[in-house]
């Protein structure tokens, strides 16, 4: 590669480099306008209005508006938007950290504050920072990425332990039979790993896991 060619390549890398942090920028200026405890509740855009899924979703982000949290989502459709939903209806603060695809997803119609991100990581990172928990329904790849990386960043304490609740246990039932059965018996992860995580399929206590740790938390700051 010659001189110019070098040169020109290093230019496109440092205007990546101000887009991305502008990116990031621009995230965390929405999240100082979320004012008061948030979660962050993820599932897949695909489940439409009237399926349980979404019904459920949309009551979780109703309760946890009623006890003065904000709901922070991908901002999409689906259970997202089921979530956005729920915590307007509740009376709360309706968040959402949408993504530019190409299929142009467009942010659902009830969020308070809303951006769109271009590159994924700079959205998982605000997804993170704000949140004093993650509630987590059936969905598909991006949702499983999302529920890893939470995960991994409390396993390795890049993040401080908040509570990851699966909700809907039949959903989840096999995949945690293969953490068990698998991971743990083959020593890839440990017992306190497994314990990361809360299975449930009751509203009120999806809201209490993530309420009470973050009480508790307060308490011991205190």
């Amino acid at each position: 590669m010659d001189d110019r060619r070098l040169l020109s390549a290093g230019k496109a890398d440092e205007a990546a480099v101000e887009r991305i942090a502008a990116e990031f920028r621009a995230g965390f200026e929405a999240i100082e306008r979320i004012d008061r405890p948030a979660v962050t509740m993820f599932g897949s855009a695909r489940i439409p209005e009237g399926h349980p899924h979404y019904e459920t979703a949309r009551a979780v982000g109703r309760a946890f508006a009623e006890r003065g949290w904000a709901v922070i989502t991908g901002g999409g459709p689906g259970l997202m938007e089921a979530g956005n939903r729920g915590a307007k209806e509740g009376g709360g603060l309706s968040v959402g950290f949408n993504i530019e695809l190409a299929h142009e997803q467009e942010p659902n119609r009830y969020l308070d504050i809303s951006h769109t991100f271009a590159h994924f990581y700079a959205r998982k990172v605000c997804f993170v920072k704000p949140a004093e928990g993650f509630v987590i329904f059936p969905g598909g790849f991006g949702t499983l990425d999302e529920l890893y990386e939470a995960l991994t960043l409390i396993q390795t304490g890049k993040v401080m332990h908040f509570p990851v609740v699966l909700f809907d246990s039949g959903h989840w039932a096999e995949m945690l039979d293969w953490i068990r059965e698998e991971l743990l018996r083959e020593r890839l992860i440990s017992p306190a790993d497994v314990a990361l995580l809360h299975v449930t399929d009751d509203v009120a206590d999806a809201v209490d896991v993530v309420v009470d740790c973050y009480g508790r938390r307060c308490a011991e700051v205190a």
